[in-house]
């Protein structure tokens, strides 16, 4: 066997020692890129936290603005509907007439209770 094709001893051992070295280097630490601006993770939940209670604000608000207009149109559409109008002061009158009855009763039952 030639020496040139295979290599000599201290060419293996010179590559031996090559290897070594380049797989000791995929061990050691790389440095790191570092964030300009570090947010702790209590930072990001607060700041997560604080987006969601912000978001249902604004939801509750559009929901109380929509209830809002909802009650407004149905205060108009009341108004202008001229059977219901008819129908509350029927039911108006109804109340007075039942108060004034209740109460006539009672002036009735006090009067006579008092003759006992």
């Amino acid at each position: 066997m030639r020496e040139s094709k295979i290599g000599g001893f201290t060419e293996r051992l010179q590559t031996q020692a090559e290897a070594r070295k380049a797989l000791l280097e995929k061990f050691k630490p790389k440095p790191m890129v570092q964030a300009e601006v570090l947010e702790t993770r209590a930072e990001r939940k607060a700041r997560e936290v604080e987006e969601v209670r912000a978001k249902r604000a604004a939801e509750k608000e559009e929901a109380r603005l929509r209830a809002e207009a909802a009650a407004e149109a149905a205060r108009l559409a009341l108004e202008n509907n001229e059977e219901a109008q008819l129908e509350l002061k029927r039911q108006e009158r109804k109340d007075r007439k039942a108060q004034a009855k209740a109460e006539a009763r009672a002036k009735r039952e006090a009067k006579s209770a008092a003759r006992r």
